[in-house]
C-alpha cells in the first residue's frame, strides 16, 4: 500500500466524493422520513430512516479509510428539495441507481488498479448496501403510486441494518448473518 496519500489521488478523491454523496443523502433522507410521516407513509419514513442510517454508516466507512490514508474527510451539505414522497421516493431511486450502476463500480477498479484493498471494501460495502435500498425503494415506489397504504409502505415497520456494512432489510432474521460483510445478525441495528 502507498505511504502517501499523493501517491493515489484518484482513490481519493473517489472517496471524498463517496463521502459527501453518503453524508448528503443522509442528511436528504432524514427530510424525506419527515415528509412521508406528514403525509401517512409510515413504513416509508421508516425506510428513509434506515436508509439515511446506512447511508451514515457508509460515509464512517469512507472516513475511516480517507484517514488510513493519510487525508482528511470533509463535506459540504447541501439544502435537499424535499417534495412528495412519492416524489422524494423517485429521487432516492435514482441516486442509488447512480451509485450502483456507475459510481461504485468505477471506484472500485480504480482502488482495485491502485492495489487499495481497504478503499475497495469500503466501495464494495457501500454498493452492495445501495442495492437493497434500490430494490426497496422499487417497492416503495409502486406502493406509494398506487395509494396502497394498507402495506409495508402506510404503516410504520422495522428495517434491520447492518451496524458494519449498511445492508439494509425489512425481514427481521433471513439468516444468521450478513450477506455482504458477514456481521452477525444479532449486532443490525433496528430502525422504525
Amino acid at each position: 500500500m502507498p505511504n502517501s496519500v499523493l501517491e493515489n489521488t484518484a482513490t481519493v478523491a473517489n472517496l471524498l466524493a463517496a463521502y459527501e454523496g453518503e453524508s448528503n443523502a443522509h442528511a436528504k433522507y432524514v427530510g424525506f422520513a419527515a415528509k412521508a410521516d406528514a403525509e401517512g407513509w409510515h413504513g416509508a419514513a421508516s425506510l428513509f430512516r434506515a436508509a439515511a442510517r446506512a447511508e451514515e454508516i457508509h460515509a464512517k466507512n469512507h472516513a475511516r479509510v480517507l484517514k488510513q490514508l493519510g487525508a482528511e474527510a470533509q463535506c459540504e451539505i447541501h439544502a435537499a428539495e424535499v417534495k412528495s414522497t412519492l416524489e422524494n421516493l423517485k429521487a432516492a431511486l435514482a441516486g442509488e441507481l447512480y451509485e450502483i450502476e456507475t459510481m461504485y463500480p468505477a471506484s472500485i477498479a480504480e482502488a482495485t488498479e491502485s492495489d487499495l484493498p481497504i478503499a475497495k471494501r469500503s466501495f464494495a460495502w457501500a454498493m452492495e448496501a445501495e442495492k437493497t435500498h434500490a430494490q426497496l425503494y422499487a417497492e416503495a415506489i409502486e406502493l406509494v403510486a398506487k395509494s396502497v397504504k394498507e402495506s409495508w409502505a402506510g404503516s410504520a415497520c422495522d428495517f434491520y441494518v447492518c451496524a458494519a456494512c449498511g445492508y439494509t432489510t425489512r425481514t427481521a432474521k433471513e439468516q444468521e448473518r450478513c450477506p455482504v460483510c458477514n456481521l452477525a445478525f444479532d449486532k443490525f441495528e433496528v430502525i422504525r
